[in-house]
């Protein structure tokens, strides 16, 4: 594992390309609801995009804690660019812990190239949390599988090239199978009308009698819950990671702002009451990045308690951001209902980092299993 050292020079490194590649674009990203392309291009230029990949791969073998600092630097200063790689990222996580090396070499050198772009198709309609419940289908055919099914909130459908689609198989067996965009009878609903990360489409992915060869599932097409299951521990630390580089970015707004706001001829940052929002806020970052990073520390030594602790970590980042991203938006007073600053469209792009990748009441409920387990 690499020294504290080097994951500064990493971190240093990621934060000068979000900085003068990424931030620039932000607000125009958000405002036209478009597809962060100077993120991506600035990905593949410096071959971040392959980071969470192994080398034989074309990865850069980078470990979880640089993945999550990556996550953390790029969401500072723009959340949907942050998720041009974390959504492949994700999505990929099973294939590569437990896909067939073919097909594994059919997929991933594209996506760690960022010539392709890969997506996760875990909720449904009737909901995302409850996975045992899912309606999607899997059958058997003569020359590989039949997939039937409609997959809901799905990141970059339409512009990803491949879709991981977790699915019912026999009896109660799931597995998880890679569709291709091209693949017949795959299609996408329209765009829906978000509230934050305006910048990452999201969409219906449709399988109406989608045939997909027999080579295209991961493993046993029996145990794709499990997998699911085992990836989570792995992949709700870059969700944290997302939340927490919101909040830390929108508190880097707020000391900004009221270290140059003047009110009753006084800079308002010399305000008791300011600076105990700050400190507030500070604290509340650091706590949850401390949480966090020990939940890396125990996915990569596959420690028992990884999943309590990717839970707790996901549970209080995500919470984090959504407290800290709405005092600084108070601290810019009316200039902070505006989108002529950054907190704005932080305040709500920090929403989803509670909803998604299982809600925070669903991580309360593995954390209260593991809490009650352990005593």
């Amino acid at each position: 594992m690499p020294d504290a050292c080097d994951y500064q020079h990493f971190r240093a490194n990621v934060r000068r390309l979000a900085e003068s590649r990424v931030a620039p674009h932000a607000a125009s990203v958000d405002e036209e609801a478009r597809f962060p392309v100077e993120a991506r291009e600035a990905f593949r230029a410096l071959e971040l995009a392959g980071l969470a990949f192994p080398s034989p791969l074309g990865g850069g073998d980078g470990d979880l804690m640089a993945q999550v600092i990556a996550v953390e630097e790029i969401a500072r200063v723009c959340a949907s660019s942050a998720l041009v790689l974390l959504i492949p990222w994700a999505a990929l996580a099973p294939l590569v812990r437990f896909g067939d090396p073919a097909l594994q070499k059919l997929i991933v050198p594209d996506v760690a190239s960022g010539r392709s772009l890969a997506s996760f198709c875990l909720t449904e309609p009737s909901g995302g949390s409850d996975l045992p419940g899912l309606k999607t289908r899997a059958h058997r055919t003569s020359e590989g599988w039949r997939v039937e099914g409609r997959k809901r909130f799905i990141s970059n459908a339409g512009l990803s090239e491949w879709y991981a689609v977790l699915a019912r198989t026999d009896g109660d067996g799931f597995g998880v199978f890679f569709v291709h965009r091209d693949d017949p009878g795959i299609s996408f609903g329209a765009p829906e009308r978000k509230m934050g990360t305006r910048g990452c489409p999201l969409a219906d992915v449709i399988l109406e009698d989608c045939r997909i060869p027999a080579d295209r599932v991961i493993g046993d097409p029996t145990q794709g819950y499990a997998y699911m299951m085992q990836t989570l521990t792995y992949t709700r630390p870059l969700v944290a990671a997302h939340a927490l580089g919101i909040a830390q970015g929108a508190l880097d707004q707020a000391i900004a702002y009221t270290s140059q706001r003047k009110q009753f001829d006084t800079v308002v940052a010399r305000f008791q009451l300011v600076r105990g929002m700050v400190a507030d806020m500070t604290t509340r970052i650091e706590a949850a990045r401390s949480l966090l990073y020990r939940a890396v520390e125990k996915a990569d030594a596959n420690d028992e308690e990884a999943r309590a602790f990717a839970a707790m970590a996901k549970l209080f980042c995500s919470d984090t951001a959504m407290a800290v991203t709405t005092d600084a938006v108070q601290l810019h007073g009316g200039y902070g209902y505006l989108r002529d600053y950054p907190v704005e469209r932080m305040m709500r792009d920090a929403k989803v980092t509670q909803i998604w990748e299982g809600t925070n009441q669903i991580q309360q409920l593995l954390i209260s299993k593991y809490a009650f387990a352990s005593h």
